[in-house]
């Protein structure tokens, strides 16, 4: 079984509530043998606010996992005071402290995959814990080149900058980090997604991808030369497209990937299309990740009343993606030992 490991995010938030709903069902576990790591005590308590029949089981490490049981790796041993839809520090450091055990997991192979529930990027800010999210945190604690990849079946968004700030965009964007995010795009397509001959469509950076340079001349000057350097090293890689009209007319199905310029130009068509469904995928490092592609929910944490979906999509996506790589791992090392024989 695939040991599916879970940090347990804000818990002032809907990360308990969506996971513990998502594992309620005890049909999950035919898939995985889930890993929580945070504390049995506060998540009996949990299991208790949204009345969930859910059995916990307590471990002190994940190699003393169970299959067919919901695990829960003891991360600490204290109290702690829970208010629903408030921003607490301390909280943000139980949040910090489960990510941190789940990720050192992760780094060990006691876990296969990875998937985080929502941390409030504020509260969890500290010495050890100093990003503006969990891609980079992850990208400084696993190997490779990360890569934000919003998927769905049928639609999957990569971006240039994400979070990057509006005015720093165009100089950020580089023909150096075009290529870099492309490569990344291609690699896990063919890794993770079994598409051997991947085509990408790449966004505009302003209004009409510029106009022919009326509107800026970043997509003249960097995207398309360097589009067009990729295309004559025979990569399908095509654009700029205007990002305004690229999503309506569903253009979008013609590619296997879409690469944004910027954060809310590939989030806000994504989200808008991906009806609750999509998964936040750390594409580029060496090992799976994914979460679900929404925050903590404030507003409603407490309430009984967040929807799991994306979350449990996030739990599917994670198992697919580690079968899918092991997979062609196995298909390239065994191409590699034709070769040597060969020779």
């Amino acid at each position: 079984m695939i040991k599916l490991g879970i940090s347990i995010g804000d818990l002032n938030g809907i990360g308990s509530e969506i996971v513990l709903k998502t594992f309620d069902d005890s049909r999950m576990l035919d898939f995985c043998t889930p890993i929580i790591f945070a504390n049995i005590k506060i998540l009996n308590f949990l299991k208790k606010q949204y009345k969930l029949s859910i059995h916990l089981h307590a471990i002190d490490q994940p190699s003393n996992a169970v299959d067919g049981k919901v695990n829960v790796v003891n991360v600490w041993k204290e109290n702690v005071n829970i208010n629903f839809g408030e921003e607490d520090v301390k909280i943000g450091e139980y949040a910090f402290r489960s990510l941190e055990a789940a990720t050192a997991a992760l780094k060990k192979d006691e876990i296969d995959v990875l998937v985080t529930a929502p941390i409030n990027k504020a509260t969890i800010q500290s010495d050890k814990f100093n990003f503006p999210g969990h891609t980079d945190y992850l990208a400084k604690e696993l190997g490779g080149q990360s890569l934000m990849f919003m998927i769905t079946d049928n639609l999957k968004v990569g971006l240039l900058t994400d979070h990057v700030a509006l005015k720093d965009i165009a100089s950020v964007i580089t023909p150096e980090l075009i290529e870099k995010k492309i490569k990344i795009i291609q690699e896990t397509l063919k890794s993770d997604f079994r598409v051997r001959k991947p085509k990408i469509a790449v966004l505009g950076i302003n209004p009409h991808s510029g106009d022919n340079g009326l509107i800026g001349k970043e997509d003249e000057e960097v995207l398309k030369p360097t589009i067009k350097k990729l295309r004559d090293k025979g990569d399908l890689v095509f654009g700029p497209y205007a990002a305004d009209s690229f999503f309506g007319t569903k253009n979008y199905k013609n590619f296997d990937a879409v690469i944004a310029s910027y954060h809310d130009q590939g989030l806000v068509p994504f989200k808008t299309l991906s009806f609750g469904m999509g998964v936040n995928f750390t594409a580029g490092l060496n090992k799976v990740r994914t979460s679900p592609d929404h925050g903590t929910a404030f507003e409603i944490a407490g309430k009984n009343e967040a929807n799991i979906n994306s979350f449990k999509e996030a739990v599917f996506k994670g198992i697919e993606i580690f079968k899918a790589r092991e997979e062609y791992k196995d298909l390239t090392e065994n191409q590699l030992q034709k070769q040597g024989r060969k020779i």
